[in-house]
Order: structure tokens, then C-alpha cells, then sequence
């Protein structure tokens, strides 16, 4: 019953997907630019819950989550849990000259190779590779695992790095896998140097996005992790920025030097994944669309939570 309550709520989210915001149905190939809580009226949370060992915790009903929107509690017609939850993967792979060197992109490789090694029946994959601020989609949604991993060997890397315009520019097919829980896994190496959009428009895309990102930041061993006295930090900045991303849209940033550690960052995406929580709530129909903080409350012992930082759409229901 959860699973077909999944997918009917997936539903929702695909017909958002295809409409733009003024109605019609958007064209191959134009950027998403995250209407669904404005056009549907219905707003999706998911969200994580691990206790202070990083287990998922499995055991919380409705009475034990509060929802708040701008520190407001907030009325909610839906709560569901899934622990085996399909999921379906968007992967945008920097295919860029800079993940070429020092071994970055058989990294990428593997990390695709480890998703579909942990897959789960009626999971599915998406592929868009980026490079020269050009995203392209070179598998649809499939559950041929054999198919992608056969896209991605063939993969050359080439010209400059612009995976902020790479996010803003995920073509409308990366929100139409077929199940309820969905994720985009970023595959980059974290060097932007052509994007035409600044991290603070960036962030004013992705506030809208109900899909969490997960980035693997794939770097060249031995690569510090602080900058040695006198040297610029603009390799680290990239690094925050990708923690930006994860943490506003609810994902989980991973940072790779060494492809053993692969499956374990794969791992922990899974864990998230299979075990979500989700809450709804119908916005208000008038009023002004804006953009809202998520917050999360609940009872019993401290637990981590990770969840969107909020949406953008109208005013919610105020909880009476």
C-alpha cells in the first residue's frame, strides 16, 4: 500500500514537471525552473531521520513530526514511510577536460558502476553528461543498467567545467522517472570555470527543486583538504558550494579521493533513499509565491534530519 501511495504522489509531480508555469506544456530541452509547488498547489516534503550513530530511524509515526514553515507549525494531510522505497536516479556526470586528469573520471565511472551494483527491483537511471555549459541526455529513464554503464565508459572527457548552469539547465526528463523517491547524483570534480550563472543565482534555482542533489566531489588523491599558508582557496570554495547544493535541496555531499571509498559514499545515498519520509500539504491557493523555510520538530531523543530548505509557492496552512 505505501509503495502504490508512492507512486500515486509521483503522479502529481510528473504532471508538474511537464507544465510550465504559465500552463503549457514545456519543450524538449528548456530548463526546469521548479514550479511544481506553485502550479499543483500541493507541496512534498521528504526527509531522513538518523539517530547519533547515522542508523536510519524506521519507527516514527505522524504525532512524532511536526512540520514548520517559517517557524510556523503547519497543517499536513499526508505522512508516509517507506524502508525499501525504488528510486529513481538522475546522474549528471561532468564530462569535462578537467575530470580527465588524475584519474577523476574512471572515479566517476566506478560510482556509477557501485548505484547499480546496489539497485533494487523497480529502480531506474537516468543519464545527462555536461560540458561547455552544454547538458545533454544520453539515456532516458531505463532500468537497462547494462545500457548506462555502457554510456559511461564511452564518455570522453573534454572543455571547461559549468556544472552551476549544468544544475539550472537539467532538462524536464530528469523529474520523470516512474517512482516517488527520486534523487539527482552530481558527478563532478567541483571546478567551475565557465558557468554563466553566479552561486547566488544558483541558489535561487534550486530553492524550488523538491528533488535533493547529491554530489560526489571526485578529487585527485593526496588533494588537501586546507589550503597550504599563502595559496588561493578557490579549489575549497567549490567544495562549499557543492555542500550549498546538497544542503539546500535535502541531499548528502560526499567528497572522493580514493575509488575503494566509492561504494560506502554510494551506500550512504541508498540509506537515505530507501528509508524517507514524506509529508504534504496543500498551499493556499491565492496570494503571492515566495520561497518558505522548512524546518522539521520532533519528539522524543536528539536525531539528525535532513530535509529541502524550504520551497518556493504560496503561503501554507496554518496548523489550527
Amino acid at each position: 500500500m505505501i509503495r502504490l501511495q508512492w507512486l500515486a504522489l509521483n503522479s502529481v509531480v510528473l504532471a508538474a514537471a511537464l507544465m510550465r508555469a504559465d500552463g503549457n506544456p514545456s519543450r524538449a530541452g528548456e530548463p526546469v525552473r521548479a514550479k511544481a509547488s506553485v502550479d499543483v498547489g500541493y507541496v512534498l516534503v521528504p526527509f531522513s531521520v538518523t539517530n547519533l550513530k547515522g542508523l536510519p530511524v524506521r519507527d516514527l509515526n505522524a504525532r512524532d513530526v511536526t512540520l514548520l514553515v517559517d517557524g510556523v507549525p503547519v497543517k499536513t494531510d499526508l505522512f508516509s514511510h517507506s524502508d525499501d522505497a525504488p528510486v529513481s536516479f538522475s546522474i549528471l556526470l561532468d564530462g569535462s577536460g578537467s575530470m580527465g586528469l588524475a584519474g577523476k573520471f574512471e572515479g566517476a565511472r566506478a560510482a556509477v558502476r557501485a548505484l547499480v551494483d546496489q539497485k533494487l527491483p523497480g529502480d531506474d537511471f537516468a543519464l545527462f553528461v555536461f560540458s561547455e555549459g552544454a547538458v545533454r541526455e544520453d539515456v532516458p529513464f531505463t532500468s537497462d543498467t547494462a545500457r548506462l554503464v555502457a554510456t559511461v565508459d564511452a564518455v570522453k572527457p573534454f572543455g571547461k567545467t559549468a556544472f552551476f548552469d549544468a544544475l539550472a539547465k537539467m532538462p524536464d526528463r530528469s523529474l520523470l522517472g516512474k517512482n516517488g523517491s527520486r534523487a539527482i547524483i552530481l558527478l563532478t570534480d567541483g571546478i567551475d570555470n565557465a558557468s554563466t550563472l553566479s552561486r547566488e543565482e544558483l541558489a535561487a534555482l534550486l530553492e524550488g527543486v523538491d528533488v535533493p542533489v547529491y554530489p560526489i566531489g571526485l578529487r585527485s588523491p593526496g588533494s588537501p583538504v586546507s589550503p597550504p599558508p599563502g595559496q588561493s582557496a578557490e579549489g575549497l570554495l567549490n567544495l562549499e558550494i557543492l555542500g550549498h547544493i546538497a544542503r539546500i535541496t535535502g541531499g548528502r555531499l560526499a567528497i572522493v579521493d580514493d575509488p575503494a571509498r566509492l561504494p560506502d559514499a554510494v551506500r550512504l545515498i541508498q540509506k537515505d533513499l530507501r528509508a524517507q519520509y514524506l509529508v504534504g500539504f496543500t498551499a493556499a491557493s491565492a496570494g503571492p509565491a515566495r520561497f518558505h523555510r522548512i524546518s522539521l520538530r520532533l519528539s522524543g531523543p536528539l536525531r539528525a534530519i535532513r530535509v529541502r530548505a524550504g520551497y518556493r509557492g504560496p503561503s501554507p496552512p496554518a496548523k489550527g
